[in-house]
């Protein structure tokens, strides 16, 4: 009895190391996005530190001097611009990511045809084996038969 062999075996190889770098793939971007969102709630709480200083500095009958509040504006805006190139970052690998997904469900679809295809050709193979078994016992049934007759 000869044994099962799958013609596209090394394609099904392949398409699971493309699943595999496909997953570490989405992952890597998924913990950068991650650590992009913690950037960016850390920016925003040193805005947030920032701004609670200015106005008790500048509460009730405090006066503040020119280069203060300059150096005050200048953080500020600073801080600003930090957020708003932060929150692009944090589109951009969004975007990142979601292409990721994409290309993980692509290939994880194409193996799971190929896994099936495979299914299918094994059940066929078995069938194929199963229907030359009984075709080898029949024939020796008849012989046996054919001997006592």
């Amino acid at each position: 009895m000869k044994k099962f062999k799958f013609q596209l075996e090394t394609l099904l190889k392949v398409t699971r190391m493309k699943k595999e770098d496909a997953e570490v793939k989405f992952a890597e971007v998924s913990r950068r996005l991650e650590e992009q969102r913690a950037r960016l709630t850390q920016l925003l709480e040193e805005m947030q530190r920032g701004q609670r200083e200015y106005e008790e500095l500048s509460g009730e009958g405090k006066t503040l001097t020119v280069g203060r509040i300059m150096t005050y504006n200048s953080f500020f805006n600073w801080k600003r611009m930090q957020i708003e190139d932060q929150q692009k970052l944090i589109l951009k690998t969004r975007e990142e990511k979601q292409r990721a997904l994409k290309e993980l469900m692509d290939v994880m679809s194409y193996l799971k045809s190929i896994e099936q295809l495979k299914e299918k050709r094994l059940q066929e193979y078995k069938d194929l084996m199963l229907f030359e078994e009984q075709k080898m016992l029949d024939e020796i049934g008849l012989q046996l038969y054919m001997r006592h007759a």
